[in-house]
């Protein structure tokens, strides 16, 4: 069956009993491919069924699809006919793991952060409606995307249409982490209501039967079916909403999908369906660890077990210094939005449950907590990803910073992270977090640095950050572990005429840079900046009366970064230096492995190398 999808709405053309066969090779198709180039598996095995349901009813790209965080479109992909660019999924110059209206027509809206497909939908629909256009709107939206306060914003915006507009709930109990909250209970109790279900399917079947006017009685019983549901389920939140509300159905059952989407596509007004998939669907090892398979590396397809051992991370770091703080200290407590697993806080979590607070996919929310939990005499430590950080940026500034409240903010994926690409790279987080009054900013340059910073945050007074990359810690350097002190750098090489200063993870580059210079008679002196914000300012006077070029490097865009505040600074007190910057130029850098991402940024060892001995040779 898949041989014959090479085109958008190819699958118009195969029987309808062949679609549960062109499942089958779908998943096949797809554990095939991701267990060689790694990729978001568990997800996108629960919704190959939906989606093909999905690509039955509409017509794309005439109808319009739009994918919540869009970690779940690869049976979408293969649909619209880029089969052939698997192998290079998620690699440099290959297709995005995520959808990307620069590949294909099909794909309505880019997407990489959650909770932004009913905002965007509604757009859809109303540009639609003003300019006259005949064309379809559906956006997926899974139960963790739900719980996120944009998403809510929407629906009760959406409430107001009168015109067609489909949301499609795929509700697998799951986002990264299991999901938490009261939206969480309440789609249990709609999972688990079977005299509902029972009695709705029972009046869709008999209304089936009565020929022309079974259409017109749906919407004549609505209001009376609102109250049946009130008496058997309570709330029934979407219908109070001004939503009308199908569901839950089996996500797996292809014809019951076509069927009850053919129905929400003749409803004037807006419907959600509410769709009950698996994650990790027909491929055992990705239903049984769901989160181990929501990105994974290459694996065995076999078995599922990765290719490659894998060393202790900075998210592994991070995780042991919370637990053994958590023994330590009573006061300390962990706030993080969905990501109890990716960022290191399951430990700590299983040991201090108390003391864990999983707020959902809902950032802003988990800022302003922790000013709460700070005010009342705790110190909340904020673990998120850096590129999700962005999405509470107004709550630190208003409610942290404003306030000088003592909240640590621990930034998993600063920097450049590889195959995800541009959605999720944490590149902005020097710029964003510097410019706050009072905000102090750190990155370590290994794994020890960042379990002495950590522990530094803890007992510091005031809002702080700390920022690290995805995957290995860097285990060199070890020698050096002077104790943390505000504001101040640290010395790793003395040498003369060029001053390299490195924050983090670019430590690492600038020290293999700095032994190549020496190879070639330039002794370079090189520092461990450790603070981005407040910048080592005594240090940099020191330098100048000794060296007569700065060099920075940094995984982070130049605008508002560490590089430009070094420049303002020797500017403004007229420092006899010339400062050079080395960081990401100002573009959204695409997916890759994180080496090619460095090389077109220009801040990887050898570009680097190359522009400081240009610069000596230059100016000797």
């Amino acid at each position: 069956m898949l041989e014959q999808i090479n085109h958008p709405n190819d699958i118009q053309k195969l029987p309808e009993e062949a679609l549960p066969k062109l499942a089958k090779e779908i998943r096949r198709f797809m554990i095939q491919k991701v267990s060689r180039t790694g990729g978001h598996l568990a997800s996108n095995l629960g919704v190959v069924e939906l989606t093909i349901a999905l690509h039955r009813v509409y017509e794309f790209p005439k109808d319009k699809l739009i994918w919540d965080v869009g970690h779940q479109c690869y049976t979408h992909k293969i649909l619209t006919g880029r089969k052939e660019q698997f192998d290079k999924l998620r690699k440099k110059g290959g297709i995005s793991g995520f959808p990307r209206r620069s590949e294909s027509d099909c794909d309505s809206f880019d997407t990489g952060h959650s909770s932004t497909s009913i905002s965007a939908g509604l757009g859809y629909v109303t540009a639609r409606d003003l300019r006259g256009d005949d064309y379809s709107v559906v956006s997926v939206i899974g139960d963790g995307s739900i719980t996120g306060g944009m998403a809510f914003e929407a629906l009760n915006n959406a409430a107001q249409l009168k015109t067609n507009y489909v949301v499609v709930l795929n509700d697998n109990e799951m986002s990264i982490s299991p999901n938490v909250g009261g939206m969480s209970e309440y789609l249990s109790k709609v999972r688990t209501s079977s005299a509902y279900t029972d009695l709705k399917m029972g009046v869709s079947t008999a209304l089936e039967k009565i020929p022309r006017v079974g259409d017109r009685m749906v919407n004549a019983i609505r209001h009376a079916k609102s109250g049946i549901k009130q008496l058997v389920i309570p709330g029934m939140l979407f219908e109070d909403m001004g939503f009308t509300y199908l569901g839950p159905i089996d996500g797996h059952n292809i014809p019951m999908m076509i069927k009850v989407l053919q129905t929400a596509k003749k409803f004037n007004g807006p419907v959600l369906v509410h769709v009950l998939t698996e994650k990790g669907k027909g491929y055992a090892p990705a239903v049984r660890h769901p989160s181990r398979f929501h990105g994974t590396g290459p694996f065995d397809a076999k078995n599922g077990l990765p290719l490659s051992e894998s060393n202790p991370t900075y998210s592994d770091v991070f995780s042991t210094v919370m637990r053994k703080l958590g023994t330590r200290r009573q006061d300390v407590v962990a706030v993080t939005a969905a990501m109890t697993e990716g960022t290191g806080l399951k430990r700590f979590a299983n040991l201090y449950p108390e003391r864990t607070f999983d707020v959902g996919i809902a950032e802003g929310h988990a800022v302003t907590f922790a000013a709460g939990l700070a005010l009342g005499g705790l110190v909340p430590v904020v673990a998120v990803y850096s590129s999700f950080l962005q999405r509470g940026y107004d709550q630190i500034m208003e409610d942290v910073c404003m306030q000088k409240l003592h909240v640590v903010f621990v930034l998993d994926r600063a920097g450049l992270v590889g195959a995800d690409g541009r959605t999720h790279n944490g590149c902005f987080d020097l710029s964003y977090l510097s410019m706050l009054p009072d905000m102090t900013v750190m990155a370590p340059k290994n794994y020890w640095e960042l379990s002495d910073m950590v522990k530094y945050a803890v007992d510091f007074d005031g809002p702080v950050a700390i920022r690290y990359p995805r995957g290995e810690a860097y285990g060199g350097l070890t020698y050096h572990r002077a104790p943390i002190e505000l504001g101040k750098a640290e010395v790793i090489e003395r040498g003369e005429k060029v001053a390299i200063l490195a924050v983090g993870a670019m430590v690492k580059t600038a020290l293999a840079v700095t032994r190549r210079l020496k190879k070639e008679g330039l002794d370079a002196t090189l520092v461990n900046m450790r603070f981005v914000k407040p910048l080592d300012t005594e240090l940099l006077r020191e330098l100048a009366e000794t060296h007569d070029r700065f060099f920075t490097i940094e995984e982070n865009v130049q605008t508002g970064g560490f590089g430009q505040q070094v420049l303002t600074y020797a500017n403004a007190e007229r420092l006899p230096v010339h400062v050079e910057i080395a960081a990401i130029p100002d573009l959204f850098v695409g997916h890759g492995d994180v080496a090619s991402q460095q090389k077109l940024a220009g801040i990887d060892e050898d570009t680097v190398y190359e522009r400081i001995m240009a610069l000596w040779q230059k100016n000797d």
